[in-house]
């Protein structure tokens, strides 16, 4: 075990002890004995002492001079001049403020810690017409697994069959269950909360959503905020001007209890306990709303942002085509023409198709077993519905069997970007389907209050024909449309914004990767989004809603307001005490129990991060 181990495993017993040892000492004081209190008072103080300096000694051999010092200084002063009750209660407030620090951590980083204490180890799969529990590495793809009522969900899969019920506030934020039916994808990390399900394997544990997400949590939690490297540089200050003015009180006045009393109530700074709580508890809070702050810096900049960088298809869209209206011809209905043209889409596997079947299954359309279908691969396909001959598929394709044009159902011609799907039964023009990659619903809206939040510029780059790019961006309190952007080219834009304040990159597709690692903070849309983007991205978006974009940028600027708060009030009430000891007016005892007060305050004030 290591020596930082040992001293923190230590931190609650010297607490505890110097605590015993205060009590005591005032007992035997009261009781008559007060010969004994400073005894025991500078007893309990060694032992805090000693271990602070091995603690000291390990810092400098990693090159961190700190205000630990102080407290060292402090404490051996009063022993030194005979002011063993300040020095017990300098022992209790440092071992006691590391403990209640260590608290504080602990609430602030609850829920992602969480997230790390639900990792499942085992799963239970089907082998052989029996159940064997077996680790979860040894887990592959196409295994079928049993997922009992309770479990955590341990691989990416799909639902094999029946009804899965599951919980997945713990990746999205989102309280209630979702429902999912056979063929479904499922993520790790999700909680069955309905009977047991069999669960197809898609992916290893450790290419699974869960997995991801968990490394990473653990490397946020292994950040550095920037301000918390600052306080460690003003620490050097603060204990430049400490030392300063405790030698000047003692050199002025010739008493050395002015400059232990300066010493004591230096001691500790709130600069190093307020910013790493604060920040700490803005990145939890944000991770219980799924949505994960990889780290101090991230949160940091995330505060500061002032230009913003969309992605369009999977950002400002929702990156699938999806069936925005149904042309029936004469005699025909709509839902008629999407069943027909579902039902025999059902043979094909093309992305357009798959939409096209789901589309009439979310509508509740019946549809019919399609046969003697053949189908011309990037063209479309034909065969037989309910005994009649149906052909589905590009215009020109239906075109061909129609034997005339289809523009006749197409009033006012296609919006761009969108596609059209035409359906022919019996030779005859029966329809045409409208697909497009729709707009996210309160967009516009979004927009809006990000402007309100002070983003100052607003900019649209992708890869996309510039008509499409324009037709999206239309309406939208946008500032500047980029198209047809290869990856080199999306970094470059976000470069040139740079001259308008710190950038963030939104997107979700690995196209997007350079140019979210090369923003000041790249935002993945992680739930749908490809691995690549969540991997270079500072912040990482668990559920599929643009608008977690708003509170993750409140929370930034939130849990950085705080911190700043915190260590402005802490350091400004420590200054002022300082100069009442230096002056005499604050003794070593009245200046060791104001400075925990100080502690104390500064350190629960950090901890109001956590809410909303």
């Amino acid at each position: 075990m290591s020596i930082a181990s040992v001293l923190k495993n230590a931190r609650q017993f010297l607490a505890a002890l110097v605590t015993l040892g205060l009590a005591a000492g005032l007992a035997a004081r009261f009781a008559g004995f007060g010969v004994w209190s400073p005894i025991i008072w500078a007893a309990v103080t060694a032992p805090v002492l000693l271990a602070l300096l091995v603690e000291i000694v390990t810092s400098l051999r990693r090159g961190d001079l700190g205000l630990d010092i102080v407290a060292a200084l402090s404490m051996t002063g009063a022993l030194v001049v005979g002011e063993t009750l300040a020095a017990a209660i300098v022992a209790l407030m440092y071992a006691g403020g590391q403990y209640l620090e260590s608290y504080a951590e602990r609430a602030a980083r609850r829920e992602m810690t969480a997230l790390l204490s639900r990792v499942p180890r085992t799963a239970i799969r089907h082998r052989d017409g029996r159940l064997d529990e077996v680790a979860l590495e040894l887990i592959a793809p196409s295994d079928r697994l049993l997922v009992r009522r309770g479990d955590v969900v341990p691989v990416d899969g799909a639902v094999a069959e029946g009804i899965a019920v599951l919980d997945q506030s713990a990746l999205t934020g989102e309280s209630l269950p979702v429902q999912l039916k056979s063929g479904d994808a499922v993520l790790s990390g999700s909680t069955n909360v309905g009977d047991a399900f069999d669960l197809l394997a898609t992916h290893a544990a450790a290419q699974s959503t869960y997995a991801g997400v968990i490394r990473l949590v653990e490397a946020a939690q292994r950040s550095r905020a920037p301000m918390s490297r600052l306080a460690d540089r003003y620490a050097i200050v603060f204990l430049a001007v400490t030392v300063a003015l405790a030698a000047a009180a003692w050199l002025i006045t010739g008493d050395p209890v002015r400059a232990v009393a300066v010493l004591v109530v230096a001691t500790p700074c709130p600069l190093i306990l307020a910013v790493p709580v604060a920040i700490v508890a803005g990145l939890s809070r944000a991770a219980k709303l799924g949505i994960l702050i990889k780290g101090g810096k991230a949160i940091e900049m995330l505060a500061q942002i002032r230009s913003l960088v969309l992605d369009k298809t999977g950002t400002l869209t929702h990156g699938q085509a999806q069936i925005v209206a149904v042309h029936p011809a004469e005699g025909m209905t709509a839902d008629e023409v999407l069943r027909i043209a579902a039902s025999l889409d059902q043979a094909s596997k093309h992305i357009i198709a798959q939409t096209i079947v789901a589309e009439a299954h979310g509508r509740g359309l019946a549809l019919a077993i399609p046969t003697e279908a053949v189908e011309t691969p990037g063209e479309g396909i034909a065969g037989r519905v309910d005994g009649r001959a149906v052909a589905v598929g590009g215009l020109r394709y239906v075109a061909g069997i129609v034997g005339g044009s289809v523009a006749t159902l197409l009033p006012g011609g296609r919006s761009p970007g969108a596609l059209a799907s035409a359906v022919a039964v019996d030779g005859r023009l029966a329809g045409v389907l409208i697909l497009a990659d729709k707009l996210r619903a309160g967009t516009e809206q979004l927009l809006k209050s990000l402007r309100a939040l002070g983003i100052e510029r607003v900019v649209l780059a992708t890869g996309d024909r510039r008509e499409v790019a324009q037709a999206v961006a239309a309406g939208l309190p946008i500032d500047l449309v980029r198209s047809e952007l290869a990856p080199d080219a999306k970094v470059l834009t976000v470069l040139s914004e740079r001259k308008n304040g710190p950038v963030m990159m939104i997107g979700d597709g690995v196209n997007d990767a350079p140019a979210l690692a090369a923003a000041d903070i790249g935002l993945a849309m992680g739930a749908n989004g490809a691995a690549a983007s969540a991997e270079v991205a500072d912040v990482v978006l668990l559920v599929d809603q643009l608008d977690r974009v708003l509170p993750a940028i409140r929370i930034a600027r939130r849990s950085r307001f705080i911190a700043l708060q915190s260590v402005i009030a802490g350091m400004g009430l420590s200054l002022l005490a300082m100069i009442a000891a230096a002056l005499g007016h604050l003794p070593p005892i009245e200046g060791a129990l104001l400075q925990e007060v100080i502690d104390v305050a500064v350190i629960f004030n950090a901890l109001r991060a956590l809410r909303g």
